[in-house]
Protein backbone atom coordinates (compact mmCIF):
# COMPACT_ATOMS: atom_id res chain seq x y z
CA UNK A 1 0.00 0.00 0.00
CA UNK A 2 0.91 3.21 -1.32
CA UNK A 3 2.14 5.88 1.92
CA UNK A 4 2.56 9.32 3.13
CA UNK A 5 6.53 10.33 3.01
CA UNK A 6 7.30 12.19 6.21
CA UNK A 7 10.41 13.58 8.10
CA UNK A 8 11.51 14.47 11.48
CA UNK A 9 13.22 18.01 12.30
CA UNK A 10 15.43 16.92 15.51
CA UNK A 11 16.77 13.80 16.44
CA UNK A 12 16.40 14.76 20.69
CA UNK A 13 14.56 12.36 22.91
CA UNK A 14 10.81 13.65 21.69
CA UNK A 15 12.13 13.10 17.73
CA UNK A 16 13.13 10.00 18.37
CA UNK A 17 10.15 8.64 20.31
CA UNK A 18 8.12 9.92 17.66
CA UNK A 19 10.27 7.97 15.41
CA UNK A 20 9.85 4.33 17.45
CA UNK A 21 5.80 5.23 17.77
CA UNK A 22 5.83 5.55 13.54
CA UNK A 23 7.68 2.60 13.34
CA UNK A 24 5.47 0.52 15.44
CA UNK A 25 2.04 2.18 14.44
CA UNK A 26 1.95 3.78 11.17
CA UNK A 27 -0.84 2.57 8.61
CA UNK A 28 -0.48 5.84 6.33
CA UNK A 29 3.05 7.47 7.05
CA UNK A 30 6.56 6.17 5.65
CA UNK A 31 9.17 8.03 7.48
CA UNK A 32 11.92 8.80 4.98
CA UNK A 33 14.52 10.85 6.31
CA UNK A 34 15.47 12.31 10.09
CA UNK A 35 17.45 15.38 10.36
CA UNK A 36 19.20 17.66 12.98
CA UNK A 37 22.32 20.01 12.78
CA UNK A 38 25.37 17.63 14.55
CA UNK A 39 26.32 15.11 11.93
CA UNK A 40 27.24 12.31 14.88
CA UNK A 41 24.53 12.92 17.34
CA UNK A 42 22.86 9.74 19.09
CA UNK A 43 19.45 10.50 17.39
CA UNK A 44 21.13 10.76 13.48
CA UNK A 45 23.06 7.52 14.40
CA UNK A 46 20.01 5.45 15.80
CA UNK A 47 17.99 6.93 12.93
CA UNK A 48 20.71 5.53 11.02
CA UNK A 49 20.62 2.35 11.88
CA UNK A 50 17.01 2.07 11.62
CA UNK A 51 17.53 2.64 7.68
CA UNK A 52 16.52 6.19 7.57
CA UNK A 53 18.12 8.81 5.30
CA UNK A 54 20.15 11.14 8.06
CA UNK A 55 21.36 14.53 7.54
CA UNK A 56 22.92 17.39 9.40
CA UNK A 57 21.75 19.91 6.83
CA UNK A 58 18.59 20.63 9.17
CA UNK A 59 15.37 21.58 7.47
CA UNK A 60 17.61 22.05 3.96
CA UNK A 61 17.59 18.48 4.00
CA UNK A 62 13.99 18.49 3.72
CA UNK A 63 13.09 21.23 1.52
CA UNK A 64 14.95 19.44 -1.42
CA UNK A 65 12.83 16.93 -1.46
CA UNK A 66 9.43 17.29 -3.17
CA UNK A 67 8.15 13.72 -2.24
CA UNK A 68 8.33 14.34 2.27
CA UNK A 69 4.96 16.18 2.45
CA UNK A 70 4.75 16.05 6.27
CA UNK A 71 7.29 17.15 8.61
CA UNK A 72 7.48 16.57 12.60
CA UNK A 73 9.42 19.58 13.92
CA UNK A 74 10.58 18.65 16.65
CA UNK A 75 13.10 21.52 17.73
CA UNK A 76 12.21 23.90 19.50
CA UNK A 77 9.94 27.24 19.71
CA UNK A 78 12.28 29.29 18.14
CA UNK A 79 13.62 27.19 15.77
CA UNK A 80 9.74 26.44 14.85
CA UNK A 81 8.96 30.40 14.17
CA UNK A 82 11.63 30.02 11.52
CA UNK A 83 10.71 26.93 10.09
CA UNK A 84 7.10 27.57 9.81
CA UNK A 85 7.38 30.02 6.65
CA UNK A 86 9.89 27.92 5.24
CA UNK A 87 8.17 24.75 5.11
CA UNK A 88 4.60 26.60 4.05
CA UNK A 89 6.52 28.04 1.24
CA UNK A 90 7.98 24.47 0.04
CA UNK A 91 4.24 23.01 0.70
CA UNK A 92 4.87 20.55 2.96
CA UNK A 93 2.42 20.22 6.09
CA UNK A 94 4.53 21.04 9.75
CA UNK A 95 2.97 18.70 12.68
CA UNK A 96 4.68 21.14 15.02
CA UNK A 97 5.60 19.88 18.28
CA UNK A 98 6.96 22.48 20.34
CA UNK A 99 4.97 25.56 21.82
CA UNK A 100 5.73 27.86 19.01
CA UNK A 101 1.79 28.64 18.72
CA UNK A 102 1.94 29.31 15.01
CA UNK A 103 -0.45 27.66 13.59
CA UNK A 104 -4.02 26.93 14.82
CA UNK A 105 -3.73 24.93 18.38
CA UNK A 106 -5.09 21.21 17.87
CA UNK A 107 -5.99 18.74 20.51
CA UNK A 108 -7.01 15.44 18.69
CA UNK A 109 -9.93 14.30 21.15
CA UNK A 110 -11.50 18.32 20.77
CA UNK A 111 -11.38 19.72 17.60
CA UNK A 112 -9.02 17.84 15.05
CA UNK A 113 -12.06 18.04 12.30
CA UNK A 114 -11.41 21.72 12.24
CA UNK A 115 -8.30 21.99 11.11
CA UNK A 116 -7.66 18.85 8.92
CA UNK A 117 -6.84 22.05 6.02
CA UNK A 118 -3.80 23.75 8.31
CA UNK A 119 -0.84 23.77 6.99
CA UNK A 120 0.63 24.27 9.97
CA UNK A 121 -1.00 22.00 12.69
CA UNK A 122 0.09 23.62 16.59
CA UNK A 123 -0.45 20.77 18.98
CA UNK A 124 -0.12 23.50 22.30
CA UNK A 125 2.47 21.44 24.29
CA UNK A 126 2.60 18.15 26.41
CA UNK A 127 0.84 19.78 29.29
CA UNK A 128 -1.87 21.10 27.08
CA UNK A 129 -2.70 17.51 25.43
CA UNK A 130 -3.21 16.59 28.64
CA UNK A 131 -5.62 18.89 30.18
CA UNK A 132 -7.33 20.48 27.74
CA UNK A 133 -9.43 17.37 26.62
CA UNK A 134 -10.60 17.10 30.40
CA UNK A 135 -11.29 20.82 30.71
CA UNK A 136 -13.31 20.51 27.41
CA UNK A 137 -15.30 18.03 28.43
CA UNK A 138 -15.79 19.68 31.83
CA UNK A 139 -16.72 22.90 29.63
CA UNK A 140 -19.16 20.88 27.86
CA UNK A 141 -21.91 20.40 30.74
CA UNK A 142 -20.42 22.90 33.25
CA UNK A 143 -19.56 26.33 31.75
CA UNK A 144 -15.58 26.99 33.03
CA UNK A 145 -15.55 30.60 34.11
CA UNK A 146 -12.00 29.90 34.92
CA UNK A 147 -9.16 26.84 34.47
CA UNK A 148 -6.26 26.30 36.48
CA UNK A 149 -3.24 23.43 35.87
CA UNK A 150 -0.63 21.61 37.11
CA UNK A 151 1.82 19.77 35.20
CA UNK A 152 4.08 17.84 37.41
CA UNK A 153 6.99 15.75 35.09
CA UNK A 154 9.92 13.79 36.38
CA UNK A 155 13.04 16.26 36.09
CA UNK A 156 14.59 13.32 34.14
CA UNK A 157 12.17 13.47 31.18
CA UNK A 158 12.53 17.50 31.02
CA UNK A 159 15.27 18.13 28.68
CA UNK A 160 17.42 20.70 27.26
CA UNK A 161 14.34 21.47 24.64
CA UNK A 162 11.59 21.67 27.75
CA UNK A 163 13.59 23.67 29.96
CA UNK A 164 14.27 26.41 27.40
CA UNK A 165 10.43 26.30 26.73
CA UNK A 166 9.51 26.67 30.28
CA UNK A 167 7.59 30.32 29.71
CA UNK A 168 6.20 29.81 26.28
CA UNK A 169 4.92 26.11 28.01
CA UNK A 170 3.02 28.06 30.51
CA UNK A 171 1.73 31.12 27.76
CA UNK A 172 1.01 28.58 24.53
CA UNK A 173 -0.81 26.11 27.51
CA UNK A 174 -3.02 28.57 29.27
CA UNK A 175 -3.43 30.01 25.71
CA UNK A 176 -5.32 26.29 24.67
CA UNK A 177 -7.10 26.06 27.79
CA UNK A 178 -8.82 29.28 26.06
CA UNK A 179 -8.84 28.63 22.96
CA UNK A 180 -9.90 24.86 22.56
CA UNK A 181 -11.26 24.06 25.19
CA UNK A 182 -13.14 27.05 26.27
CA UNK A 183 -12.85 28.34 28.93
CA UNK A 184 -13.23 32.11 29.86
CA UNK A 185 -9.72 32.43 31.63
CA UNK A 186 -6.91 30.18 32.51
CA UNK A 187 -3.30 30.05 33.63
CA UNK A 188 -1.11 26.80 33.85
CA UNK A 189 1.86 25.74 35.90
CA UNK A 190 4.46 23.02 35.21
CA UNK A 191 6.27 21.41 37.73
CA UNK A 192 9.73 19.82 37.22
CA UNK A 193 10.36 17.13 40.05
CA UNK A 194 13.74 15.65 40.84
CA UNK A 195 11.85 12.80 42.75
CA UNK A 196 13.76 9.38 42.58
CA UNK A 197 12.39 6.72 41.48
CA UNK A 198 11.01 9.02 38.86
CA UNK A 199 7.24 9.89 39.14
CA UNK A 200 4.80 9.57 36.56
CA UNK A 201 3.37 12.61 34.71
CA UNK A 202 0.74 14.11 36.79
CA UNK A 203 -2.33 17.08 35.58
CA UNK A 204 -3.77 18.63 38.42
CA UNK A 205 -6.95 20.55 36.96
CA UNK A 206 -8.98 22.49 38.85
CA UNK A 207 -12.11 24.45 37.45
CA UNK A 208 -14.28 27.12 38.78
CA UNK A 209 -18.06 26.35 36.94
CA UNK A 210 -21.19 28.04 36.31
CA UNK A 211 -23.17 24.93 36.17
CA UNK A 212 -21.99 22.15 39.05
CA UNK A 213 -23.49 18.85 37.76
CA UNK A 214 -21.57 16.36 39.40
CA UNK A 215 -22.70 13.67 37.42
CA UNK A 216 -22.24 15.75 33.77
CA UNK A 217 -19.28 16.28 34.92
CA UNK A 218 -18.24 12.65 35.82
CA UNK A 219 -19.87 11.32 32.74
CA UNK A 220 -18.29 13.83 30.67
CA UNK A 221 -14.98 13.51 31.88
CA UNK A 222 -15.12 10.06 31.52
CA UNK A 223 -16.29 9.77 28.35
CA UNK A 224 -13.34 12.26 26.99
CA UNK A 225 -10.68 9.79 28.40
CA UNK A 226 -12.16 7.06 26.62
CA UNK A 227 -11.20 9.23 23.71
CA UNK A 228 -7.90 10.48 24.44
CA UNK A 229 -6.81 6.45 25.39
CA UNK A 230 -7.70 5.71 22.04
CA UNK A 231 -4.13 7.76 20.85
CA UNK A 232 -2.61 7.71 24.17
CA UNK A 233 -2.73 4.09 25.72
CA UNK A 234 -1.11 5.23 29.09
CA UNK A 235 -3.53 7.78 29.67
CA UNK A 236 -5.49 7.45 32.79
CA UNK A 237 -8.02 9.54 34.96
CA UNK A 238 -6.40 9.41 38.23
CA UNK A 239 -8.57 11.39 40.53
CA UNK A 240 -12.25 11.24 39.40
CA UNK A 241 -13.84 14.98 39.38
CA UNK A 242 -14.22 16.34 42.90
CA UNK A 243 -17.00 19.10 42.83
CA UNK A 244 -17.29 21.21 45.84
CA UNK A 245 -19.63 24.12 45.10
CA UNK A 246 -18.75 25.44 42.32
CA UNK A 247 -15.35 24.75 42.19
CA UNK A 248 -14.06 21.31 40.62
CA UNK A 249 -11.03 19.23 40.89
CA UNK A 250 -9.64 16.56 39.41
CA UNK A 251 -6.15 14.66 38.04
CA UNK A 252 -4.82 12.91 35.43
CA UNK A 253 -1.70 10.73 34.74
CA UNK A 254 0.33 9.44 31.87
CA UNK A 255 2.30 6.54 31.64
CA UNK A 256 4.41 6.61 28.53
CA UNK A 257 4.50 3.51 26.13
CA UNK A 258 8.10 2.81 27.01
CA UNK A 259 9.28 2.01 23.28
CA UNK A 260 12.51 4.59 23.37
CA UNK A 261 11.86 6.68 26.46
CA UNK A 262 11.14 5.52 29.99
CA UNK A 263 7.77 4.73 31.28
CA UNK A 264 7.85 7.74 33.63
CA UNK A 265 8.43 10.07 30.41
CA UNK A 266 4.50 10.78 29.46
CA UNK A 267 5.44 14.06 29.27
CA UNK A 268 7.01 13.27 26.03
CA UNK A 269 4.79 9.95 25.31
CA UNK A 270 1.38 12.28 25.10
CA UNK A 271 2.95 15.02 22.40
CA UNK A 272 3.79 12.41 20.22
CA UNK A 273 1.56 10.42 20.28
CA UNK A 274 -1.05 13.28 19.03
CA UNK A 275 1.34 14.38 16.68
CA UNK A 276 1.24 10.49 14.83
CA UNK A 277 -2.62 10.66 15.64
CA UNK A 278 -3.08 13.84 13.78
CA UNK A 279 -0.89 12.94 10.72
CA UNK A 280 -2.53 9.52 9.83
CA UNK A 281 -5.43 11.50 10.23
CA UNK A 282 -3.88 13.89 7.20
CA UNK A 283 -2.01 11.04 5.13
CA UNK A 284 -5.36 8.98 5.03
CA UNK A 285 -7.10 12.29 3.81
CA UNK A 286 -4.13 13.05 0.94
CA UNK A 287 -4.15 9.03 0.00
CA UNK A 288 -8.01 9.13 -0.28
CA UNK A 289 -7.79 12.49 -2.72
CA UNK A 290 -5.05 10.92 -5.00
CA UNK A 291 -6.67 7.57 -5.26
CA UNK A 292 -10.07 10.01 -6.08
CA UNK A 293 -8.05 11.85 -9.00
CA UNK A 294 -6.79 8.24 -9.67
CA UNK A 295 -10.58 7.22 -10.41
CA UNK A 296 -11.38 10.67 -12.17
CA UNK A 297 -8.55 9.97 -14.96
CA UNK A 298 -10.21 6.04 -15.73
CA UNK A 299 -13.24 7.45 -16.10
CA UNK A 300 -12.47 10.14 -18.28
CA UNK A 301 -10.41 7.55 -20.57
Amino acid sequence: MEKIKAAIIGPGNIGMDLMYKILKRARNIELDTVTGIIADSEGLMLAKSHGFNTSAEGIEAIIKRDDIKIVFDCTSAKAHLKHAPILKAHKKIAIDLTPAAVGPYVSPAVNMLENFDSDNINLITCGGQATIPIVAAINKVADVEYAEIVATISSRSAGPGTRQNIDEFTQTTANGLVKVAGADTAKAIIILNPAEPPIMMRNTIYCRVKNPDHMAIMASVTEMVSRVKEYVPGYTLKLAPIVDGNKVTTMIEVEGEGSYLPKYSGNLDIITAAALGVAEKIAENMLKDAEKVVEKGRAAQ
